[in-house]
């Protein structure tokens, strides 16, 4: 079956907002990537192109610069944190932290519906509105012009040139498995599930003939695992609250949805659908979730 795809190459993001949740700091949010994704596919229909739809996304980071500083002395890091805006009379506002990073990344979205003859026309809309836009909270310093390709995922070949223009990076898979697992297999709930694996134990050892002491460090389970936010889970009827920001949108308190990822260089994928995330309302249960592809038929809710 042939799939369509849109790279947007090297896209490089100022001040990005690193708090992916109140738990969680470090690289953003999947919502971050797929509302901007959805901001793009609005601004297109707006534009016209009302049959284009860019129903997922593959998100390949090439640097990441947390903005954090450690004077002389100071044994842990502290967040560089701001205050914007300023109060009327200049002071500094009482503010809460805001972690924020420098990254560069390179976004695969799929396509599904617009018409080729258009492809010329979709891809200078695009080229013309991500510079203008705000992906994960920060301001786009540059990005390299799109480009659509047509992919066989049945050729091995063609697959795997698509995933290598996500190189030099690391791809954010879902490894929400290995937290099912935990919470069936040792009946663990789901918070000491997840430290569970992010926990790094120190062991010693002793050899017998010379009495040598070596320590050792090892987690759970291999590769580069970190927690991640991947939506909302609502608290509350919807209503209207004081000062919301849009009076015209009914109100609802959430909180995050955090589950485990990986990072995996692109060269080690071998199924598209490992790294391509979309997200589902699931309205009876008050859930907005973002999934990739594989993770959704593997597991299911």
């Amino acid at each position: 079956m042939t799939r369509r795809f849109l790279l947007i190459p090297r896209l490089q993001i100022h001040n990005a907002n690193a708090m992916s949740s109140p738990y969680t700091i470090g690289f953003p949010a999947m919502t971050a990537w797929l509302g901007g994704i959805h901001a793009l596919q609005r601004y297109l229909h707006q534009h016209g192109l009302t049959d284009a739809e860019l129903i997922s996304v593959a998100v390949s980071c090439h640097r990441f610069d947390l903005q954090t500083y450690k004077g002389q002395g100071d044994f842990v890091h502290s967040i560089v944190g701001t205050a914007n805006p300023l109060d009327k009379d200049g002071s500094r506002p009482a503010f809460v932290e805001e972690a924020r990073c420098h990254l560069e990344v390179s976004l695969l979205v799929e396509l599904q519906g617009y018409d080729t003859d258009e492809q010329e026309r979709f891809e200078a809309l695009v080229n013309q509105q991500l510079r203008r836009m705000k992906w994960a909270g920060g301001d786009v310093l540059g990005v390299a012009d799109v480009k659509t390709y047509t992919v066989d995922e049945d050729d091995e070949q063609s697959v795997r040139k698509l995933l290598n223009r996500l190189m030099l990076g690391y791809v954010l898979i879902e490894r929400r498995e290995l937290l099912v697992q935990a919470m069936r297999d040792e009946g663990q709930d789901a918070l000491d599930a997840l430290l569970g694996y992010l926990k790094v134990m120190h062991r010693s050892g002793q050899d017998v003939e010379n009495g040598k002491v070596t320590w050792s460090s090892q987690r759970k389970a291999p590769g580069w695992l970190v927690p991640i936010a991947v939506g909302f889970q609502g608290i509350s009827e919807l209503g209207q609250a004081a000062n919301q920001r849009d009076s015209q949108t009914p109100h609802r308190f959430a909180e995050s949805v955090v589950t485990l990822g990986e990072f995996k260089m692109p060269y080690r994928i071998s199924n598209l659908d490992d790294v391509l995330w979309q997200c589902r309302v699931d309205t009876e249960r008050n859930l907005y979730l973002c999934q990739t592809l594989s993770t959704s038929e593997l597991i299911g809710d």
